[in-house]
């Protein structure tokens, strides 16, 4: 029997960025809130300090700020007619355990979605007419648009320190930014980070080739900065370890410089760390959450933590595990296209070419995680006619620096041996000389890529694993052949002595690392027969519970999630403070 603890008002599962940012916004304005989070604190002042933190066997190997897969895992799979099985080693994403979750390793690229995302259906049968759009792509409009979340994407910005330039600015077009992003109300809080060598040649060749680079946005701080909270950032040091790291010198924006520290000063906000959540708890006629039910890791004791409003805050993929667990919501039936809970799981799909330059030294120990240079020609440009590729979504092409660490950094022409004699040979000769264009793709939600419990594996709470089940599917494969062919010419513009060419990604496997950009499961929508939640993140089946994060995206983008992720938590804070305390209920009529 769990123990009752004193009820809050808000419960908050994980502690992250999402969670961070309720936990600073609901706390101060007088609300009383708990997180329980399942990993141990970190604190940049004591865990993120040189040579600590540039331990690359720890953390970038044996993924020390990453969830725990002995406890925890999932089972992966292609296709329904497969068995599925443990990931028992961490491979194609990474998602964080304790606290600040993944946003305290991410790499800091920092995107704003727009409304060819947000009312994606709407724009592409628009343009295209209703019968282009295949019946097996789940493809819907969010229920909010990019005029909405504007303002909110700036406080996030703000927050986190985004370095970048702005190329809609008010509606005007501005050269040296992105200009086929929506319109801006105003200008990055930081300039651009500085060029990098590859950066500077990528850029060169694709304007030569009438595409229009810009610098990526990075919350890599490009000179200190005070946040409008005051937390203190620090500036970028190019020291090349970002991802899988914690950041030395406080300059990539995380939850845990920002949002976290600015909660932790509040009265009103208590954290609990090695709480492991188990489950929702409901009323009598499962119409509200009451709760949820934790384990105290330290000691194996269950504790129930009442609350007036619980918040899943934690990474996508365990919100909709949670979910499933506490059997909230009908979960998705792939067979009969009948519940939701699970649907349109998507991940990204991408591919990249390595060029080699015996007469350059491009350096890449000097990196920092989000730079270089990017092209949208093929991502939001709506001049690109996709029309004759036979494609929906679209493709970031990029090329910068982002690490040159001992371990890890070992670029080696196509063909050369995996180890040995050759193999040391080619590393030598190719470590300063090479440099690679990255192209990062769309997927669109597909009836057989999925999310549900598996019917055999479980956890070490004796709970099912959750079960993944997902390939690339025609339209990925059809995108990446033709963004493929673009990449190759840009490699060939730039004048390689040779290249490692750029291929389709034909089917999807767990072992190598791509991204760790999973989206959906819990989607979003404007009614409850289409989506789990509506425009503020508020299930459609009980109002008082709220699920945050990529876990709401109908679909994925070829950008990183983390912009509009983090600008809906402040617009269901800002929801919660205004709207929903005053009144309870739902936000949204069905």
């Amino acid at each position: 029997m769990a123990r009752k603890l004193p009820e809050v008002d808000v419960v908050l599962v994980g502690l992250g960025w999402t969670g961070g940012i309720l936990a600073k916004e609901l706390s101060e304005a007088g609300m009383k809130v708990i997180a329980l989070e399942r990993g141990a604190m970190r604190r940049p002042e004591e865990d993120f300090q040189v040579p600590r933190i540039r331990d690359e066997l720890r953390f970038a190997n044996r993924t020390d700020l990453m969830m725990n897969t002995t406890v925890d895992t999932m089972t992966i799979r292609n296709t329904p007619a497969e068995e599925a099985l443990p990931m028992r080693r961490l491979g194609s994403f990474l998602p964080g355990e304790g606290v600040g979750g993944a946003g305290s390793h991410w790499n800091g690229v920092t995107w704003r979605w727009g409304d060819m995302e947000l009312q994606i259906r709407s724009k592409y049968e628009e343009r295209y007419g209703k019968d282009y759009i295949p019946a097996d792509l789940l493809l819907q409009d969010w229920g909010i648009t990019y005029a909405e979340l504007e303002p909110y994407y700036e406080k996030f910005e703000r927050t986190a320190g985004v370095s970048g330039k702005a190329g809609n600015l008010r509606g005007q077009r501005i050269r040296g930014g992105n200009v086929f992003e929506d319109a801006r109300a105003s200008e990055y809080p930081l300039p651009p980070l500085q060029d990098s060598l590859a950066g500077m040649m990528f850029a060169n060749a694709a304007t030569e080739m009438g595409f229009h680079p810009h610098a990526r946005p990075a919350a890599n701080a490009s000179e200190a900065y005070t946040n409008p909270d005051g937390a203190q950032i620090g500036a970028c040091q190019y020291c090349g370890f970002c991802e899988r790291f914690g950041c030395e010198s406080n300059a990539k924006g995380t939850p845990d410089v920002t949002v976290i520290p600015q909660a932790m000063r509040s009265p009103n906000f208590s954290l609990k760390t090695h709480a492991w959540v188990t489950k929702v708890n409901k009323d009598s006629d499962g119409r509200k959450a009451t709760g949820v039910t934790y384990t105290n890791l330290l000691n194996g004791e269950e504790l129930e933590q009442p609350a007036g409003i619980v918040v899943l805050s934690a990474y996508g993929l365990n919100n909709v595990a949670l979910l499933l667990w506490s059997g909230i919501g009908t979960p998705y039936n792939p067979s009969t296209g009948e519940g939701l809970v699970g649907r349109n799981y998507c991940y990204q799909t991408g591919t990249g070419a390595t060029l080699f330059f015996p007469d350059k030294a491009f350096n890449p120990f000097i990196a920092t995680g989000a730079w270089g240079h990017n092209i949208d020609d093929f991502n939001t440009n709506w001049d690109f006619d996709r029309k004759p590729h036979n494609y929906i979504g679209g493709s970031t092409i990029s090329a910068g620096q982002s690490n040159g660490r001992p371990i890890g950094y070992r670029p080696v022409p196509a063909g050369t041996p995996r180890w040995g004699s050759e193999w040391k040979r080619a590393t030598k000769t190719w470590y300063q000389g090479s440099m690679a264009i990255g192209s990062s793709g769309s997927v669109m939600p597909n009836r057989a890529n999925f999310l549900d419990l598996d019917p055999t594996w479980r956890n070490a709470f004796g709970q099912p694993l959750m079960r993944m089940t997902f390939d690339y599917k025609p339209n990925e494969i059809r995108m990446t052949e033709h963004v493929a062919g673009v990449v190759n010419n840009i490699a060939r513009t730039m004048g390689a002595a040779q290249v490692s060419a750029a291929g389709p990604r034909r089917s999807w496997s767990a072992v190598p690392y791509q991204s760790t950009h999973n989206t959906g499961g819990a989607i979003m929508g404007s009614n409850p027969r289409e989506s789990v939640v509506n425009k503020y993140l508020q299930s459609w089946d009980m109002h008082n519970l709220f699920v945050m994060g990529a876990s709401a995206f109908p679909q994925n983008s070829s950008y990183n999630p983390t912009g509009p992720v983090g600008a809906m938590a402040y617009w269901t804070a800002e929801a919660i403070k205004t709207r929903y305390r005053q009144n309870p209920g739902p936000l949204v009529q069905a």
